[in-house]
């Protein structure tokens, strides 16, 4: 019982899922914290790639 106990406390295979599992979810706390200005800033630089205003409209009606 002792050692299968002791093994059980060594074993870390889940511990790398959670450590996904974490990440993941940090990353979409901060897109969604800085939504609005990461479209803003998608938006201006495919303007100045593409030069036109089309991208505006789609941008803003994501919003609503």
């Amino acid at each position: 019982m002792r050692e299968m106990l002791k093994s059980f406390i060594q074993e870390e295979d889940g511990l790398g899922t959670v450590e996904i599992v974490v990440i993941i979810a940090v990353l979409l706390g901060i897109a969604l914290i800085f939504r609005q200005k990461i479209f803003d800033f998608v938006t201006s630089s495919l303007n100045t790639v593409f030069g036109n205003d089309k991208l505006d409209d789609s941008f803003t009606n994501l919003d609503q």
